[in-house]
C-alpha cells in the first residue's frame, strides 16, 4: 500500500538522485527553492520506504499565456518528480500528483506547471496536463516540454 505523506528536502534526495541524476553528484539533486516556506514536498511510502517524491514551488513561468493573468502567489512549480524503478507502475506518480492538486486546491492556486521529460508527457497528459511549449533542452538534463494545468 502506497501512503502519501509531507517529507523534507532532505528526504527527496535519494530517489532524486537515483532517478533523475543517477551517475552524478548528490549535490546536482538540491534545487533552487527546496528550503523556502512556501515550497512543499510530497513523498510516496511503502512498507516504510520512500519510493517516490516530488516538489511543489510557488513560481511563475512569465512565458506561458495560460498563466500571464494570474498573480505569483497563485502558481505553482513541480520539480524533482521522481519514483523508483522498483514502485513504478504502481500508480505512485498519479497518487503524488492527485494529493498535490489537492493541497494547491486547498491553499487557491490556480495553476500548476512544470518541464516535463519527453518519456513523462503521456503520464501527465492523462493526469490533465496540457503541453504548453515547443520542445527545448535541458543542458545535462534532456529534452523536455512545459507542461500546465489550470486547477
Amino acid at each position: 500500500m502506497i501512503e502519501i505523506q509531507s517529507i523534507t528536502a532532505r528526504e527527496t534526495l535519494p530517489v532524486r538522485h537515483k532517478i533523475l541524476r543517477k551517475g552524478r553528484s548528490l549535490k546536482d539533486c538540491h534545487f533552487a527553492g527546496d528550503e523556502l516556506g512556501t515550497t512543499f514536498h510530497l513523498g510516496a511510502f511503502e512498507k516504510e520506504k520512500v519510493v517516490g517524491v516530488a516538489t511543489f514551488l510557488m513560481n511563475k513561468d512569465t512565458q506561458l499565456e495560460s498563466i500571464e493573468d494570474i498573480k505569483l502567489h497563485y502558481c505553482y512549480q513541480l520539480r524533482g518528480m521522481a519514483v523508483l524503478e522498483t514502485a513504478q507502475g504502481k500508480g505512485v506518480g498519479k497518487k503524488l500528483i492527485t494529493r498535490a492538486e489537492k493541497l494547491l486546491k486547498e491553499r487557491f492556486i490556480k495553476a500548476l506547471w512544470f518541464n516535463a521529460r519527453i518519456l513523462a508527457v503521456p503520464f501527465y497528459e492523462k493526469m490533465g496536463y496540457q503541453i504548453a511549449s515547443d520542445i527545448f533542452e535541458i543542458p545535462s538534463v534532456g529534452d523536455h516540454y512545459k507542461m500546465i494545468k489550470l486547477l
